[in-house]
């Protein structure tokens, strides 16, 4: 059941909604109770899940974001589309930065990053940020 928690609020994290991931993986390494691999595997995979979610509500909803319930902000899309003119693709390595790592991968699915190196890049910078969390904890 842990491990099902974590995959949600790691998912959940890579939304604009408002759970720290990093905190509930430092929490669990630090009871020594589970096995730090297999979190460290379900917090990453939550997380990149989640941001594949955001890049396909970018890649199939461009005509959506001046709605009201459009869930990122114009200010938001606005500061990772500054991002991703100044550096391309590969901002998508800094998708685990709060605030402006989730419209980044928005605007990715908004500008059509091929699937196949958004998931390459968003992996790396989400797993790297978990594995810098576990070495610091554990």
């Amino acid at each position: 059941m842990i491990y099902l928690s974590l995959f949600v609020i790691s998912f959940l994290a890579a939304t604009i909604l408002p759970f720290s991931s990093e905190l509930t993986l430092a929490g669990l390494i630090v009871t020594s109770n589970y096995d730090n691999l297999l979190l460290l595997i379900v917090a990453s995979f939550g997380n990149v899940l989640g941001s594949v979610v955001n890049w396909a509500l970018g890649f199939y909803s461009r005509n959506l974001s001046s709605k009201k319930w459009f869930p990122f902000k114009e200010t938001q899309i606005e500061k990772s589309s500054k991002w991703f003119r100044k550096f391309g693709k590969w901002s998508l390595l800094f998708a685990w930065v709060p605030v402006l790592g989730d419209p980044l991968t928005l605007i990715a699915g908004l500008l059509r990053v091929k699937f196949l190196d958004f998931i390459i890049l968003v992996a790396i910078g989400k797993v790297s940020r978990y594995l810098v969390v576990f070495y610091l904890i554990g």
